[in-house]
């Protein structure tokens, strides 16, 4: 569930020193950050939790997909702590909410990572997510969700600084997907989401981060009247306009064009509960990307826990 995850904040290529070779600037949105649950809003009521969020890789590709002679590996952490609501209130049919996810607390924002060298921005604040518009719709074959949200650049940033935790921009972003159901007890289900991301210039300079389209879902089996489930997660992500890089880099370099890679993995959810109350949902999601250009190739592994607030009882 998007509402869970999204705001994590970690880039993962702006550029490779010290070979002056320039990759694809990265937005917000977090490849493989929602999975089998994207398209349905979840039940009215308010919601807290964090999530825990760790992508490793040591392979760049280029626009062919052919990978670079690199070293070394990049490895980020971040936890961030989030808060949602929906209401029991219908707008337009279907139900409103919203979500904030506070800054993340993360090692690095890895917006100029290079490889073969041993470099650590250390632990800081990252950029804040704001999504005050989602409305939920729920049919008896199908959920669909649209919303509207806004990344923040609270998190630390200067041009061409080495120790960036945040991404020195705002980010504004279009969401809309939806879950099928294929079977009539709401048991197996397949679901699709696309987020479409576009940025203002980064602070202090003329370059502006081209829009992303991202989309996330899956398909997967729900058990225990659909508190737990099991599945397989995809994520894809396209550059679909250029980035603009003003005045920094006149020349860019051919190696490099927007850039895409897809991933895929397991989706696991599983209650936390007494005798008497449910007390959380445990989410943990891993995924493998493949066919990158132009950007790196790797794990992405994302833990999330979600509590109900209060507990829901289980007795009547």
């Amino acid at each position: 569930m998007k509402y869970v995850s999204t705001g994590v904040l970690v880039a993962l290529i702006l550029s490779l020193a010290p070979y002056t070779v320039y990759a694809q600037l990265n937005g917000h949105n977090i490849r493989g950050d929602v999975g089998v649950g994207s398209g349905t809003q979840p039940p009215p009521g308010t919601y807290a939790g964090f999530v825990v969020l760790n992508y490793d890789t040591d392979t760049l590709k280029n626009r062919d997909g052919e990978k670079f002679n690199t070293t070394g590996k990049i490895g980020v952490n971040a936890v961030a702590p989030l808060i949602a609501w929906v209401g029991p209130k219908k707008v337009l049919g279907g139900h409103y909410g919203f979500t904030v996810v506070l800054p993340p607390v993360q090692n690095n924002a890895l917006t100029a990572p290079v490889f073969g060298l041993d470099s650590d921005t250390g632990h800081g604040i990252g950029d804040m997510y704001l999504q005050p518009l989602s409305l939920g719709w729920t049919t008896p074959r199908a959920d669909y969700i649209v919303g509207v949200g806004f990344f923040l650049p609270t998190g630390r940033y200067a041009v061409d600084a080495d120790d960036n935790i945040g991404f020195g921009m705002t980010s504004f972003e279009l969401s809309a997907g939806t879950t099928a159901y294929l079977d009539t007890a709401k048991t197996l289900r397949a679901s699709a989401t696309a987020y479409w991301e576009t940025h203002s210039q980064k602070k202090d300079s003329d370059t502006t981060v081209g829009d992303l389209l991202t989309i996330e879902g899956g398909l997967g089996k729900s058990f225990l009247k659909g508190a737990a489930s099991v599945g397989l997660a995809y994520a894809a992500q396209w550059k679909v306009t250029a980035d603009d890089f003003g005045s920094r880099v006149p020349n860019r370099v051919a190696e490099f064009s927007q850039h895409r890679v897809f991933g895929l993995g397991p989706d696991i959810t599983l209650p936390i509960a007494t005798k008497k109350k449910l007390i959380a949902f445990l989410n943990v999601r891993a995924l493998w990307e493949a066919g990158a250009h132009s950007t790196t190739q790797g794990r992405m592994l994302v833990v999330t826990t979600t509590f109900p607030v209060p507990s829901i009882s289980l007795t009547k």
